[in-house]
């Protein structure tokens, strides 16, 4: 695979290429039908003023993120863009057989040839109780202590190379390389590049280890992303996918066309994550909900905090943050994700930093 399809081409003013992280947030008195439209009227913007790669994450039992299948979604979008990257940010491995995963990002490849990444995480994007429904065992690190074994297997089943004597040598993921070799075939070989993502140091040391991308969660692990970073590029070992390091980091910005309501946006964002974080997780709710709501001291504090680690308000301010942000990391490519409690006011945010920086339009 070349490079390129890792390495993006920065446009405009940007300092680097910028790229989106869609959560397909529900909103209160909105429904998951009307927040994938959202994502597919995002996909098509992101496409149109040239965003590298439009990712989607994987999240469960959330009744305010609609992302718990990135697969279908991202097929859905595949059907909707023409040229975007599109891939998963990320699919939480533990979660998955191996073989599974390698199939639906095989089907989703041969969808959009070219264009397909699967970006990897070994958390469980959800609580313990739904991670035990997910991997049908009662043991949450189980899956997470075997992330490196199951991504080894992962990518002998997306390249179609278990060793003779491997209880596996006769299993092929479909689609895949195997149809090439086959009397006949005519498939390509190509197959999705693999990221490794994170939010400490122990895929960042994996990732640099084995020579891959690697995708940093900025946007909930600030504090951790100069160090993880420093540890990627200090173990990272060139790879026939890399010769050098290449890290984006996953960032929270927000731009509206007035500061007030921006604040207001990243409030009602806090509570989310309030409500998240002490096993209440909602839809997300309204900024006037936010404006009522009493905050004990804590929650004030936490709220202070997550509003400190996203960068929002006019879009001169926000493209001053990401540009910080990128001389403090030295990150390779930002990939932005925007909370609102509208589709309206994500797509008005992206258009305001795109145009803050210049970005095309086509």
């Amino acid at each position: 695979m070349s490079a390129d399809e890792i390495r993006g081409t920065k446009h405009g003013t940007a300092p680097v290429p910028l790229s989106v992280l869609d959560l397909v947030t529900v909103g209160a008195g909105s429904t998951a039908t009307e927040a994938l439209r959202t994502s597919v009227r995002l996909s098509r913007f992101a496409e149109s003023r040239g965003f590298h790669r439009y990712w989607v994450a994987e999240h469960h039992s959330m009744p305010g993120v609609a992302s718990s299948s990135p697969a279908v979604i991202l097929a859905h979008l595949a059907a909707h863009t023409d040229r975007i990257r599109l891939g998963s940010g990320g699919v939480m491995l533990p979660n998955h057989a191996p073989l599974v995963i390698a199939e639906q990002f095989g089907t989703l490849e041969a969808m959009a040839p070219g264009r397909v990444d699967l970006g990897l995480g070994r958390a469980p994007g959800t609580d313990g109780a739904t991670a035990a429904a997910l991997r049908r065992t009662d043991g949450l690190n189980e899956g997470a202590d075997d992330f490196p074994q199951q991504l080894a297997e992962l990518v002998r089943f997306l390249d179609d190379d278990f060793p003779d004597g491997h209880p596996y040598r006769r299993i092929h993921a479909i689609p895949g390389p195997v149809q090439g070799s086959t009397p006949g075939g005519v498939q390509s070989a190509h197959r999705p590049p693999v990221w490794l993502l994170g939010s400490s140091g122990f895929s960042a040391r994996l990732a640099g280890t084995l020579g891959l991308p690697f995708a940093f969660a900025h946007h909930f692990s600030a504090q951790n992303t100069v160090p993880a970073l420093d540890l990627y590029r200090q173990t990272f070992r060139p790879s026939a996918v890399l010769d050098r390091p290449y890290a984006l980091i996953g960032v929270s910005a927000l731009a509206a066309d007035d500061e007030r309501e921006a604040r207001r946006q990243v409030r009602a964002t806090a509570l989310n994550m309030i409500r998240l974080r002490t096993g209440r997780p909602g839809l997300f709710p309204d900024p006037d909900e936010a404006e009522k709501y009493e905050f004990s001291p804590m929650e004030e504090e936490f709220a202070a905090s997550w509003g400190g680690n996203v960068v929002h308000g006019t879009a001169d301010e926000v493209r001053a943050g990401l540009d910080d942000l990128h001389k403090r990391t030295g990150a390779d490519e930002l990939m932005l994700t925007s909370h609102a409690h509208r589709g309206e006011l994500r797509l008005r945010s992206y258009e305001l930093i795109a145009d803050a920086y210049g970005l095309p339009t086509a």
